[in-house]
């Protein structure tokens, strides 16, 4: 596997994969090591993920710019990512045990309860675009629930993954316990049928999830997918035009784009539209395009090759459709991946800016007659991971959240993930989720124990 730098297009580091005995030897050592976590008392284990949160902090700078310079991001953003990780591993530390304290039930039995007791191995197959954060989130309550976690990381991030590794290993969790396997995606019907491996989650594509769905099924594995999102940003006719739309570039340029809940479909009351969309493109122009490194950079490039000409299509055919693009939408001469600040206005369904993921810095911006046309263009979607509504009154918000399809909807701040928050889609975006009570629970025995 190579490393290959997003803002030069140069290749600066390559990985051995593992043999078939290796793959065997690791997945066996998770199951032996596994059988001697699950006895540890949980604060046994919570001391071990402190002493990672303190390691990864230590050595942050490292960590960022590995991040950076495998995938692309602005090196504050990787910083920012970094902090995340060591957050969601003292969380989890903090908070695991009330989430698995065995439950009372009254019955007519003399006693009898829940109780919350390991799978056992679990496969993490995680993508390039948060190489660390969407990792930590599952394998830090995966693993305090008494589980051990195989990595099968995104091919272009190989330098992240045994990064990650390497810092389970210096904290001092038990050989094997965490693990990374160098493979590629050709590897993972293959490991997922692994007796070894107990269960799967997957942060990816929907085709991607498709595929491991289907994987997992068959093996009758339990599996938590994570999939594509096309976030509705909905800007209400009493909403501040300029504030939101200072919003909307905010989280339109999250990650340079390339976040499943980054703020896709712009849709706005008409009778601030023009307002909106003439405020939203001042601020795209403006934003400054170079190399992540770069402190005061805003916008890097897009991590591969083939995911530049995928979103530069979606624009294209959307132009052809009838879109009008207002900035951006060119290609940049010279090295990287680079894609401009690019909003496209007048976008309507069956557009591919609307129907499909845009991952990459490219708004749609979409207008509508009223509040319930908004709320339908909103849910006119495939998709249902996210959603934000913006408006004057935060409790007119807070009674459309009801309304919104989506797993998440936040009123009056830009979309993202807490640990102490359940995260996770519905329709094409996925099921099952991650962070808070409800994600530590996603990979454990619900155990009833009844007592006569």
């Amino acid at each position: 596997m190579r490393s290959i730098d997003p803002a030069t297009g140069v290749e600066f580091a390559a990985y051995e994969t593992p043999t078939p005995d290796a793959i065997d030897a690791r997945l066996s050592g998770a199951v032996g090591a596994q059988a001697v976590w699950r006895a540890r008392p949980l604060e046994e284990r919570a001391s071990l993920f402190r002493r990672l949160a303190a390691g990864l902090r230590d050595d942050f700078a490292r960590h960022a710019g590995l991040m950076t310079r495998e995938m692309g991001k602005p090196i504050a953003a990787a910083e920012a990512e970094v902090e995340k990780c060591a957050w969601v591993c003292e969380h989890f530390a903090d908070h695991a045990a009330a989430a698995l304290a065995p439950e009372r039930i009254a019955t007519n039995a003399a006693r009898s309860y829940v109780r919350f007791d390991p799978l056992g191995v679990v496969l993490a197959i995680m993508p390039w675009n948060f190489p660390y954060w969407q990792l930590f989130r599952c394998a830090a309550p995966a693993m305090m629930a008494g589980n051990a976690v195989v990595l099968k990381h995104a091919s272009n991030v190989p330098g992240c993954a045994r990064a990650i590794e390497a810092a389970f290993e210096t904290a001092g969790f038990p050989e094997g316990l965490f693990a990374t396997l160098l493979v590629g995606s050709d590897a993972v019907p293959g490991l997922i049928a692994h007796p070894a491996i107990e269960a799967v989650s997957l942060t990816g594509s929907e085709a991607a999830g498709s595929a491991v769905a289907a994987a997992a099924g068959k093996a009758i594995k339990k599996t938590v997918l994570e999939l594509g999102g096309s976030d509705p940003f909905i800007v209400l006719a009493d909403a501040d035009p300029e504030a939101a739309a200072q919003s909307a570039t905010t989280a339109r340029v999250i990650n340079n784009g390339q976040s499943c809940i980054a703020a896709k479909r712009f849709i706005v009351d008409a009778t601030i539209a023009d307002e909106f969309e003439e405020a939203l493109v001042r601020r795209m122009a403006a934003l400054r395009v170079g190399a992540p490194l770069d402190r005061d950079v805003d916008v890097g490039p897009l991590a591969r090759a083939d995911l530049r000409d995928d979103l530069h299509d979606i624009v294209t055919r959307s132009i052809a459709a009838g879109a009008i693009l207002r900035t951006g939408g060119v290609i940049p001469d010279g090295p990287g991946w680079f894609y401009p600040p690019t909003v496209l206005t007048g976008v309507r369904p069956g557009m591919p800016a609307f129907d499909e993921e845009t991952f990459g810095p490219v708004a749609a911006a979409i207008r509508a007659r009223d509040t319930g046309d908004a709320i339908a263009l909103a849910n006119r979607s495939r998709f249902g991971l996210g959603a934000s509504v913006w408006t004057g009154r935060a409790e007119r918000g807070e009674a459309l959240a009801e309304k919104i399809e989506a797993g998440a909807v936040f009123v009056n701040g830009i979309v993202k993930s807490d640990p102490r928050l359940p995260f996770g889609g519905i329709k094409r975006s996925g099921y099952g989720r991650e962070l808070a009570t409800a994600g530590i629970r996603e990979f454990v025995n619900v155990k009833t124990v009844w007592i006569g």
